[in-house]
């Protein structure tokens, strides 16, 4: 692919770019009409990607919500970051204020924030309820959120905290509540700084809920609320999209759309032809799409088979503003600016999973490879996670390496291993040394206490 320096954007518009990162929940690798649905009809996140780049290969940084959360924050492991599943209110496990998120990075480059819609790294949203963490804890200016879900459905939601201050019932549906915060801070916001607009979306994650106009559309379906409301939120993207239009912002802004994991309705082709969906580390629990829009620097209607990740937008992010970090902390992602400058990219470390609930356990991507792991302690696999599992999953070993080539085999059928020894033993002695490395660094939250936060 040919891309203009994105140096010589920014000497041209002496500007930073505006930077707004959407993200889906639970959204399928095939959920989108880009993607090659044929129940759902997505013409904005269609145009997206018609201006940019749209990967083929492209992954959640786990198979539930709240570490893949905590992998795009942060460019770190979810579980080097201390988020070894989905965060209940039970759990001591949070994003911790230690963790220097994207937000952080780009108000020390001068931006203005907003994080709207979903949470789900903390709870205690509202100021006067308990220690934290929220939003505004961990370097967003403004926020809306949720902990988790949004309750009851997505239509007319009663969890929405901001600020602090909780808003109570809400009329609408929670992708259009999102539109309508993040149209209103981008006309407020302060117009002499760049700014950085995180949008968490609830669609398609249950219990759904969609405008009748969407679900007359799919009346003949078993699933019209999960196809509307994806629809639905795809409106909604396409009204913020003409906002930045009618503001002139378009050509100066870097648009990113992903999945936080793989649909919960693999059964039903949300996944396409991957294997299983959410909760697992099989393909269709982590592959999800990605689509990343810079007028100017990234090629129109690109297609990109190269493996990529949430957890390669914090690096690259850091990359665009030049902020300096400090140089201990382990960044497990890789920055696109390479990719996206010249056509050429070489990933520092693969792109590797740890999920104790699931079986595969630990996975690796590199190239087109794609190695696989059991954990010789049998972690409980049970969907609630508890942190006294936690001497386990840092004692544990892992067995039963299984390696397949996504190129030739996207479904996972056949172990190649035997067939490539010398590729099979190089990834799985890296898949060892890394795994280790991530589980000591790993926070124990059995030994937490919020007053040595």
């Amino acid at each position: 692919m040919a891309f203009t320096s994105y140096q010589e954007v920014l000497a041209q518009s002496k500007n930073l770019p505006n930077i707004v990162l959407l993200l889906a929940d639970d959204l399928g690798y095939r959920d989108l009409s880009c993607y090659g649905s044929t129940q759902v009809n997505t013409p904005n996140l269609d145009k997206l990607a018609a201006r940019g780049v749209r990967f083929t290969d492209f992954y959640a940084g786990s198979a539930v919500c709240s570490p893949s959360r905590a992998a795009l924050m942060t460019g770190r492991s979810s579980v080097r970051a201390g988020i070894y599943s989905w965060i209940h209110t039970s759990h001591k496990m949070h994003l911790a204020e230690s963790e220097v998120t994207t937000a952080e990075v780009l108000k020390k480059a001068g931006y203005a924030t907003a994080h709207i819609g979903k949470w789900h790294l903390g709870y205690d949203l509202e100021a006067a309820s308990g220690p934290g963490p929220n939003p505004g804890d961990q370097g967003f200016d403004h926020w809306i959120a949720t902990g988790n879900n949004a309750i009851p459905s997505h239509e007319n939601p009663v969890n929405f905290v901001r600020n602090g201050q909780a808003l109570g019932e809400l009329e609408g549906f929670s992708s259009h509540i999102l539109a309508d915060e993040a149209i209103g801070w981008l006309k407020k916001r302060p117009k002499d700084q760049p700014f950085f607009i995180n949008l968490w979306f609830h669609e398609p994650h249950q219990k759904v809920a969609a405008p009748e106009k969407f679900l007359s559309e799919h009346k003949d379906t078993n699933l019209p609320a999960y196809y509307g409301s994806i629809e639905n939120m795809d409106e909604a993207i396409g009204r913020i999209l003409e906002e930045l239009e009618i503001q002139g912002l378009t050509e100066e802004t870097l648009i990113v759309f992903m999945s936080d994991n793989g649909s919960y309705r693999g059964a039903h082709g949300s996944n396409g032809e991957l294997t299983k969906g959410k909760t697992t580390l099989w393909e269709g629990g982590i592959r999800v799409p990605g689509i990343f829009s810079w007028p100017g620097v990234i090629a129109k209607g690109s297609i990109e088979n190269r493996p990529a990740g949430v957890v390669d937008v914090f690096p690259t992010i850091r990359e665009i503003v030049s902020v300096k970090i400090d140089p201990e902390i382990v960044i497990d992602g890789t920055s696109l600016i390479s990719l996206f400058k010249t056509g050429k990219f070489e990933r520092k470390k693969p792109l590797y999973w740890f999920y104790p609930p699931s079986r595969p356990v630990a996975v690796i991507r590199q190239g087109p490879w794609n190695l696989i792991a059991d954990p010789e302690i049998d972690i409980p696999r049970g969907n609630m996670f508890q942190e006294a599992y936690i001497g386990m999953i840092k004692e544990t070993k892992l067995i039963n390496f299984r390696l397949y080539n996504l190129r030739n085999d996207p479904k996972q059928n056949k172990d190649v291993s035997s067939e490539n020894p010398e590729i099979f033993e190089s990834l799985k002695n890296e898949m060892i040394q890394l795994h280790e490395e991530i589980v000591e660094e790993a926070l124990d939250w059995r030994s937490f206490s919020w007053d040595n936060n």
